[in-house]
């Protein structure tokens, strides 16, 4: 990506969130555009696939309070026209190195931003023997998302589930250096940086990758016949990846240093991996904590009980029912949760719910017409009607 594209791509338009919108916002954007356009939702549909890219890159910008203040900054400066040439602008005398201001952060999201911002910008300014080095330097390997579904109880007790992975890699055919002797040359264009700076007038000048070797510094003089002299080849491989206890639907995790590898010694990317998880047929999930409905009869219900619970993956608790209890209370089962971070686990969270019988024997209808006489003369609706009145 260039300078000029960086520069001018708006991040907070691309995911629809203000400028000043929270972490939180930006990752509930994210996910909800990630989930309408993800390609595997939208099979040949190419502006879909692009729209995917665009969220993916903004998210990892944005989503890093390191990424997005730099971000915030280069964009403050450079649209509010900042660093006019001063004394000396074009004669070689002005030696403000923006490495300086944004040195060291390490890139590398979706638009595979290399070295940072310190790398982008390193060729702003026209500097008389800045002597950018005529070696090649090394690039860091591209960034993957992959997802995988979990089932409930994996999710809660977390898993390592197997991911095979499709990448970008150095071409085992010629060892990566693009040309099948093994003997690439450097770029007399860039000489071996991957960059060239073109002139923006105002004694200012924008870093572009290298036409003539893709950004590579290198070209081929006799091509691998496997890469195409490009030095990359597609890549398979199968990774053992473990998911943390905890995760919940729809979150993404960041492994570093698990994505492509990189280039001439440059460090592999990070591997995203978006986990989705399957329901469970008895228990429900609310934060840290596990939910159960569990079915008591009216008697239970009404003169108090002692009822067992299921638990997910351990042996069933024993809940004490107070005399009076109405449908729908929820009680607390402690420890009985998700795991937390710390290590420490939530409450299993159970709701009462009466179970009516679809049909009576002879001598429970008896009994019931029994009870209904005998506590005739209570209505549980008469509140709810004088209350009507009320309001």
């Amino acid at each position: 990506m260039s300078t000029k594209d960086y520069l001018e791509k708006d991040y907070y338009k691309a995911l629809g969130v203000p400028k000043d919108a929270t972490e939180a916002e930006i990752k509930k954007a994210y996910r909800k555009l990630a989930r309408e356009f993800h390609p595997d939702a939208n099979k040949g549909d190419a502006a879909a696939e692009e729209r995917f890219k665009e969220i993916s890159e903004a998210n990892d910008v944005l989503g890093d309070p390191k990424k997005r203040k730099e971000y915030d900054e280069a964009r403050a400066l450079f649209g509010n026209g900042g660093f006019r040439a001063g004394p000396g602008a074009g004669g070689g005398s002005f030696n403000f190195d923006l490495g300086d201001l944004f040195g060291g952060a390490q890139g590398g999201g979706a638009g595979g931003f290399g070295g940072g911002l310190g790398d982008v910008f390193g060729g702003l300014f026209n500097r008389a023997g800045a002597g950018a080095g005529t070696r090649v330097q090394p690039r860091r390997g591209q960034d993957i998302e992959s997802e995988v579904t979990l089932s409930f109880t994996e999710a809660v007790d977390g898993a390592t589930v197997p991911l095979r992975m499709s990448s970008q890699a150095p071409c085992k055919a010629c060892s990566g250096t693009g040309d099948k002797n093994g003997t690439p040359r450097v770029c007399p264009t860039c000489v071996g940086t991957g960059q060239v700076s073109r002139g923006s007038g105002g004694g200012f000048s924008l870093t572009d990758p290298c036409a003539d070797c893709k950004g590579r510094g290198l070209i081929a003089e006799n091509p691998c016949e496997v890469c195409k002299g490009s030095g990359r080849a597609r890549s398979s491989r199968t990774m053992q990846v473990r998911i943390p206890a905890g995760v919940s639907d729809g979150q993404r995790i960041r492994l570093r240093g698990k994505g492509a590898p990189g280039e001439r010694g440059g460090p592999a990317g990070d591997l995203y991996v978006v986990v989705h998880v399957d329901a469970h047929p008895v228990f429900g999930r609310r934060g840290d904590n596990l939910t159960v409905t569990v079915p008591v009869t009216y008697p239970e219900a009404a003169l108090g009980a002692d009822i067992r619970v299921p638990t997910l993956g351990g042996p069933p608790v024993t809940l004490k029912l107070p005399p009076g209890t109405p449908n729908g209370r929820t009680m607390r089962a402690r420890g009985k949760g998700a795991v937390r971070k710390d290590g420490t686990r939530g409450d299993l969270l159970v709701t009462i719910e009466v179970a009516v019988p679809a049909e009576l024997s002879d001598k429970a209808r008896e009994a019931l017409e029994t009870y209904r006489d005998a506590t005739s003369s209570e209505d549980p609706r008469a509140g709810l009607f004088e209350s009507a009145k009320g309001a």
